[in-house]
């Protein structure tokens, strides 16, 4: 009795050791049979998602070194995953909508131990939400619109990144101050799947009756008077003034980087006092933005080794020709696209009510002989590409954007990168450049362009009307006030007119480089 009493005296003690001896003995062995042996990231139990979220998934193991023998399957059938790192990756899924399973599992070494195992339930929805709007007509870009749509089995739609409520029914809408001309629109539901559309802005543009003036001639009170008293007395109601011109001067004091960094930024006018003082006459102000004609930013890129920036000949030296040395910079190249409508935005904001570009386009000469650095597609595709996006982002600031188009373009397009049926679909106007004097002899079976204003306007526009019929482009034609070898008087000016009536304009645009206007010229006869 006594020795039994002896032996059972620290049962505790004996209690402590047998655990401690096994936690020894086991712990090496026995971390394999442990859930936690095994992770699964990217894939709650019970969640509902889509096959391409299924890509994020990935499995982990206690200890490196056992990654090469965890076997992954989906639904029992085995998935050959691929080892990044310290973790599993799965392949692409092509998994039906349903409930599926996803099991991990780890061998256990040790003979009838259970083996590590990590598994997930989940559903798989691979439908998107149903997205559906309705274009938007506008009459004025500086007004608010409200953008109404459904997404049906939508949780989340966002308009212009901005998240709006989603109602019972998947209706939504949304109000946009200034809308840009295409309006990007989203859907995701709850399993992942994103749905996603641009809602066109279409917006009529309401036509003009106007002259140019450089920014020079703006300050000139001799040739800006006259204009104004042309407006006043109902022969005109918009003036297109110089934003930036063929000589690559910005005719105001931009805020624009690169346009101060170069010295392209000039000081002829104040650009918001010419807003407010035309405005105040109930006079349209467009801005005529040469966009890659620019010498100075072509000289100044190319000397400070941004060299992409600039056309270039076959053998790599800058483009020259009758323009002068310097003279083209490249429509391809993203920080020469991004500064033009940079300066777009800047005229926009500032209260310009349009943007016209003008040498939009490749300049001529044969394709093979010029190098335009990044280019990936056509002249043509690049440069229609360039004014959608400067039509997005110039709308948003309330304004149209039209271009100015050689004649020739619509029946030759590849001359100098200006496709016509591409450009109207991107632009709110077209303006073509039809002046008489520059047409050759014979040009639409007319024998002598120049002395034939009527007939050659009339016939080069009903061109331009068949190439960009069913877009929303309006066409804004050019008309020649200027003499060359035939002079040019009220005569010649009412029949271009005559001309552009005859096939529905109303609307036009004088040129003349001296900014000279003759009222006359625009008076009843």
């Amino acid at each position: 009795m006594g020795t039994h009493r002896t032996r059972s005296a620290n049962p505790v003690l004996i209690l402590v050791a047998a655990i401690a001896t096994v936690a020894i003995v086991a712990t090496p062995f026995m971390v394999r049979s442990l859930p936690f042996g095994l992770a699964i990231q990217g894939l709650g139990d019970g969640v509902t998602t889509n096959a391409e979220s299924l890509r994020d998934i990935r499995v982990l193991a206690a200890r490196d070194s056992d990654l090469g023998q965890v076997a992954v399957t989906v639904d029992d059938q085995p998935v050959a995953t691929k080892r990044e790192g310290g973790r599993l990756v799965l392949p692409p899924l092509d998994i039906d909508d349903g409930k599926h399973e996803l099991v991990a599992r780890l061998p256990n070494e040790i003979p009838g131990l259970p083996d590590a195992e990590v598994s997930r339930t989940f559903h798989v929805d691979n439908t998107p939400p149903e997205l559906s709007f309705q274009p938007i007509d506008i009459s004025d870009p500086r007004k608010p619109v409200t953008v109404r749509g459904t997404a049906k089995g939508a949780d989340k739609v966002t308009v212009q990144g901005e998240e709006v409520k989603v109602n019972e029914f998947g209706n939504f809408t949304a109000t946009i101050p200034t809308p840009p001309a295409k309006i990007e629109i989203g859907a995701q539901d709850a399993a992942g799947n994103r749905a996603a559309g641009r809602a066109p802005v279409r917006a009529r543009h309401p036509g003009m009756r106007g002259v140019h003036m450089t920014a020079q001639a703006w300050t000139a009170p001799a040739l800006r008077e006259p204009v104004l008293q042309m407006a006043r007395d109902g022969l005109i109601d918009t003036v297109e003034l110089d934003i930036k011109d063929e000589s690559g001067e910005v005719g105001y004091a931009s805020e624009v980087p690169l346009a101060r960094e170069i010295g392209a930024a000039k000081n002829y006018y104040d650009l918001h006092a010419v807003v407010e003082e035309l405005h105040k006459e109930g006079i349209r102000v467009v801005g005529r933005l040469v966009a890659f004609r620019d010498p100075v930013l072509a000289r100044a890129s190319w000397e400070s080794g941004e060299r992409d920036r600039v056309v270039q000949s076959a053998d790599g030296q800058p483009w020259a020709s009758g323009y002068g040395e310097y003279a083209f910079t490249n429509f391809a190249n993203e920080e020469v696209r991004e500064y033009n409508i940079a300066l777009a935005v800047e005229a926009a904001r500032a209260g310009f009510d349009d943007i016209l570009y003008d040498y939009i386009r490749r300049p001529e000469g044969a394709i093979e002989q010029l190098r335009f650095p990044g280019l990936d597609t056509t002249p043509e595709e690049e440069v229609a590409d360039f004014l959608a996006e400067s039509r997005n982002a110039v709308r948003a600031e309330g304004a149209f954007v039209g271009a100015s188009v050689f004649g020739i373009a619509v029946s030759r397009p590849t001359q100098i990168g200006q496709d016509i049926s591409l450009m109207a679909r991107r632009v709110d106007y077209i303006a073509p450049m039809i002046y008489p004097s520059h047409w050759g002899a014979g040009e639409y079976g007319v024998a002598d362009p120049e002395s034939q204003p009527h007939e050659i306007t009339q016939r080069s526009l009903a061109a331009f009307a068949e190439r960009t019929a069913g877009t929303q482009a309006v066409i804004i034609p050019w008309i020649q006030a200027f003499s060359m070898k035939v002079h040019y008087g009220s005569e010649e000016i009412r029949a271009q007119l005559d001309g552009a009536r005859e096939n529905g304009m109303d609307s036009f645009l004088l040129w003349n480089a001296g900014c000279k206007y003759n009222p006359a010229d625009l008076a009843a006869p």
